[in-house]
């Protein structure tokens, strides 16, 4: 065996429950070799040659975090933008980073940002809308008298909703006679500018690639999200969108970038409309073939499905009694009726499924086709995974676990959009018990934790995410919301490593530190199981390890 490289800590989490603690981790290029104390590394030491790093001493290591619902791509397309969201941002175009607070305040963001462009008609793309905050949408006459010259687009919290002036529309090619399910309409038949949901968003976004997406946007994007990952602790994430783009371009950038200088490990989920789309019944002979090409930073994993909208774009779809107003619920790509026959050729040859579902009437719809999927080719450890896990209650959570599925939780919903959504959309039931952790673990279901950064406005801060399952503390730090569903602080740094790395295939890799895992790791000032729960998203991430080399975040 070569030198070892021995890093010491204050403290070690290595989520090892048989071995939890450790003050020493020995490792031998980019592997764990052994965990615990000088004296317990002795025997190897002894028989090989050593360096010891103290560079930690005072610090707490521990695996690294992982996030496994992100999309790396669109995330570094919206930080290019001008951002017109509700909560603080960072890196957006034009130090647009200040919070907006109500529509006006946005409209006149938007204003501001026409005079500085001046004559150049450079298009305007805004995103973080929030139309729960916010009030009334915008449309199209509203934006063409800011400019009826320069094409402006916003996207919404969620990019499930996004509006443009009468310059978009026109760049883009489209007018009155263009059909495509998802574009709003006037009441005299005039396209009003909005693009709901995936086949209008993704006729919008057609329209964008040739305005505003630079040659280097693939590189430039993930390299954004990794710099966001290094502040954050995050060292691996499963992209939910492979194919959103171009299946072969995004893994080729991805294949390119993965290396010492880019610090993540990436799971591409391919998203299953794209997929059928573009390969056919050759699709599995795609995925059998990108699969043969799976590294420790990059693999090809499982597929996603999409069966409602967004929960902060409220276009989930739920059931008795329903939206306090309007009902805005939007189904995804097929007919709920058709879904057991989508799913049933990935199911029949083993691959992981990843179902997207906000509402608890989704939820319950898709429990139905997993038990039939079940009924059909039983499965074990088959990890069919609902994803977001939004809306729901306790027996849905029984049943899923009862079934053999698993859960990864969008839990800062809990923190950002409790309060907002008792009074608009959900009502109180629905939105204070969002993202019922706690019925999961009581259910005996494994579930993770994940931000979808920065589809929908909230930060990719896994510290954070597990404050929130611990506390369940609303958007006014002082109200908690549905305390049944709050989980201890161990069960919550499992949701953002071990069973996070299960979730997504990984765990004889990732998401503890054991010998032979890979020395993925992130560095904090302070003991997550230490500090008052209270204090969890204020502990200070001082950067990551990948592999056994050090990434330093930027202060």
């Amino acid at each position: 065996m070569s030198e070892l490289k021995i890093y010491t800590a204050k403290r070690i989490l290595t989520m090892d429950q048989g071995r939890p603690f450790a003050t020493a981790i020995a490792v031998k290029g980019d592997r764990i070799v052994s965990t615990g104390t000088m004296e317990t590394l002795k025997p190897y030491m002894d028989r090989h040659s050593y360096e010891v790093d103290d560079t930690f001493k005072d610090n707490i290591l521990m695996p690294g975090f992982i996030d496994t619902h992100t999309h790396l791509l669109m995330s570094g397309m919206f930080m290019g933008f001008y951002y017109v969201g509700p909560i603080p941002s960072y890196g957006a175009k034009g130090d647009t980073n200040d919070p907006c607070h109500s529509r006006e305040d946005v409209l006149q963001r938007i204003r501001d940002i026409v005079s500085k462009v001046g004559d150049s008609k450079e298009p305007i793309v805004c995103w973080g809308y929030d139309r729960a905050k916010y009030g009334e949408d915008p449309d199209r006459d509203m934006l063409d008298k800011i400019s009826d010259t320069i094409p402006i687009v916003i996207i919404n919290y969620a990019p499930h909703v996004s509006y443009a002036n009468s310059p978009f529309l026109k760049a883009a090619g489209m007018d009155e006679s263009t059909e495509v399910k998802g574009m709003g309409r006037y009441p005299d038949g005039r396209l009003n500018g909005w693009f709901v949901e995936q086949a209008a968003f993704n006729k919008m976004l057609g329209g964008l690639k040739d305005l505003v997406i630079p040659e280097d946007f693939f590189e430039r994007s993930v390299s954004l999200h990794a710099e966001a990952c290094i502040h954050n602790g995050v060292t691996a994430v499963a992209d939910m969108a492979w194919g959103l783009f171009d299946f072969d371009r995004e893994w080729a950038t991805h294949e390119k970038l993965l290396d010492d200088s880019f610090p993540i490990r990436v799971s591409m989920v391919p998203y299953e409309p794209n997929l059928s789309h573009k390969f056919g019944d050759k699709r599995f002979d795609y995925l059998d073939k990108m699969r043969a090409k799976n590294t420790d930073r990059l693999q090809a994993h499982g597929i996603k499905f999409q069966n409602d909208g967004s929960f902060p774009a409220t276009t989930s779809i739920i059931g008795y009694p329903g939206y306090l107003d309007e009902d805005t619920g939007a189904t995804g790509d097929t007919k709920w009726e058709e879904n057991v026959e989508w799913f049933w050729p990935y199911w029949e040859r083993g691959i992981r499924i990843h179902s997207h579902a906000n509402g608890d009437a989704t939820l319950e719809m898709t429990l139905d086709c997993l038990e039939e999927l079940q009924k059909r080719k039983p499965r074990f450890d088959h990890r069919f995974t609902i994803e977001h896990y939004a809306m729901s209650n306790p027996e849905q959570a029984y049943r899923l676990a009862a079934l053999g599925g698993a859960a990864s939780v969008n839990i800062y919903f809990t923190h950002y959009r409790a309060l907002l959504h008792s009074n608009y959309a959900y009502g109180p039931d629905r939105a204070e018990a969002t993202a019922r952790v706690g019925s999961l673990a009581r259910a005996g279901a494994r579930f993770c934790l994940h931000a979808d950064f920065n589809m929908v406005v909230v930060p990719m801060k896994p510290l954070e995410g597990a404050w929130i399952a611990v506390n369940r503390l609303a958007e006014d730090d002082k109200t908690v919301v549905a305390p049944g569903e709050r989980i201890s602080v161990e069960q919550a740094l499992r949701g953002i490593t071990i069973d996070g790395a299960w979730m997504i295939d990984r765990e004889k890799d990732l998401g503890s530190l054991e010998p032979g895992k890979l020395a993925d790791m992130a560095i904090l000032a302070e003991d997550p199981l230490e500090v008052d729960p209270m204090k969890l998203r204020d502990i200070e991430v001082l950067g990551t390890i990948s592999g056994g080399v050090i990434h330093k975040a930027n202060k």
